[in-house]
């Protein structure tokens, strides 16, 4: 029988660009086909969040004819979990062997200087679980060290949101930071498929990431064969 394992699936609350009006939060299909994975197996899950609460979806992601996004965004649980997502404070790392980072922009403000972020991560990672992403949620992974004080990122294999993607979409000047730039600067070895907005993920031990949107369900699907089939 298989093992039952609990996911940590987190999410930004953060909405606003500091010229832009539109707003942005979280990148729906980037929950939605990572969970559609999990959601074969039967996986429990939470959704948490740095305040708790709504998490806000940038209106941009929900308007595609996207037959995943419709089916969980109209799931009465997982639209409660998104709608009431538990605070990142009362998580317990130990009730987890999973943790998996959402983008969409609003993250490159809420997620990299979280501290309790970073602790969960380190204990889901240091107790054997796996720690994935995709797209900006990477920056969630730039600040996290290990006991020993060491980046969990350094020298491991490492993709997330580009900086021609981020061009290409306008908002390089709107961001905080270019996430490729900034997981370099980490040392992380960062590479990105040939063709931008294209599915690509990296995969090192239990480290799972992918690099844009279209990427999310290949993380899933990853995720699922390391836990399982190894």
């Amino acid at each position: 029988m298989d093992p039952i394992y609990r996911a940590l699936i987190v999410c930004t609350n953060h909405t606003d660009y500091p010229t832009r009006p539109q707003k942005t939060g979280l990148w729906l299909s980037e929950a939605t086909h990572f969970y559609d994975e999990l959601a074969d197996r039967n996986l429990p899950y939470d959704i948490a969040s740095p305040k708790g609460g709504p998490v806000p979806i940038d209106e941009r992601s929900v308007d595609r004819r996207d037959t995943v996004n419709e089916k969980w965004y109209n799931d009465p649980t997982f639209r409660q979990k998104l709608d009431h997502s538990l605070k990142l404070d009362e998580v317990n790392p130990a009730d987890y062997q999973i943790i998996y980072f959402t983008g969409g922009h609003g993250t490159m403000w809420d997620f990299p200087d979280n501290l309790t972020l970073q602790s969960i991560t380190r204990q889901i990672y240091e107790n054997g679980g796996m720690v994935s992403a995709v797209c900006h949620g990477v920056s969630g992974l730039l600040n996290v060290k290990l006991s020993d004080g060491s980046p969990l990122i350094g020298n491991r294999q490492i993709t997330g949101f580009s900086n021609i993607e981020e061009k290409l979409v306008r908002l390089n000047d709107e961001v905080p930071f270019l996430l490729e730039d900034a997981l370099r600067q980490k040392n992380a070895l960062y590479s990105k498929g040939f063709i931008p907005f294209l599915p690509y993920i990296e995969v090192d031990e239990r480290l799972v990431t992918g690099q844009n949107p279209l990427s999310a369900r290949k993380v899933g699907r990853k995720v699922m064969e390391e836990m399982y089939e190894k």
